[in-house]
């Protein structure tokens, strides 16, 4: 199965350090959208992996989350994509969940779900849990350097093999074989 995990904010959409609290605050990254079309038509399912800790922190409920996704999966669609899941972590950033990267419970979640060895499956982020979660579980990290990407980049506990691109669209045509 072709099957490609994406972070959410600072991959597919623009991050906030305040985080995106509403439908209003979400505005996807220039190509992105694009870019998952394109996975999708070649075959790919479409996997996003987030961390919401604002849920947990009290900032925006479960509805808000819900219509975030919602404007994001209509936004995909209308450029002829679409996303085959949705798994995040809603509790807050000290919580001893398994579910929050970069530990591994959202990836697991993922493999059982879909029946998949995610070993060498491609999963995309712009911060060091993100790659960290996807390679303790086999996964090809992709750094992108939109978001968090450039202060990752130099964090020397990237994991070995990483893959740098500028953004999705170019690891999209990295995966799909198009040189620039």
């Amino acid at each position: 199965m072709k099957l490609i995990i994406l972070d959410r904010d600072g991959v597919i959409n623009v991050d906030s350090a305040q985080f995106i609290k509403s439908p209003d605050e979400w505005k996807p990254i220039p190509g992105s959208l694009e870019a998952i079309s394109r996975l999708a038509e070649s075959g790919y399912k479409i996997v996003v992996a987030t961390n919401q800790s604002g849920v947990g922190r009290g900032l925006f409920d479960m509805d808000m989350l819900n219509a975030i996704h919602e404007k994001m999966i209509k936004a995909v669609a209308a450029v002829g994509g679409r996303i085959d899941a949705i798994f995040f972590c809603a509790h807050a950033a000290d919580s001893t969940c398994n579910c929050r990267k970069p530990k591994t419970g959202m990836f697991e979640q993922i493999a059982e779900r879909f029946n998949v060895d995610l070993k060498g499956l491609p999963t995309v982020g712009d911060s060091l849990r993100d790659l960290q979660a996807g390679a303790a579980m086999g996964c090809t990290p992709y750094l992108v350097m939109t978001g968090k990407g450039s202060k990752t980049a130099v964090d020397p506990d990237l994991p070995v093999g990483t893959k740098v691109f500028p953004d999705l669209a170019a690891v999209t045509n990295y995966l799909l074989g198009f040189k620039p």
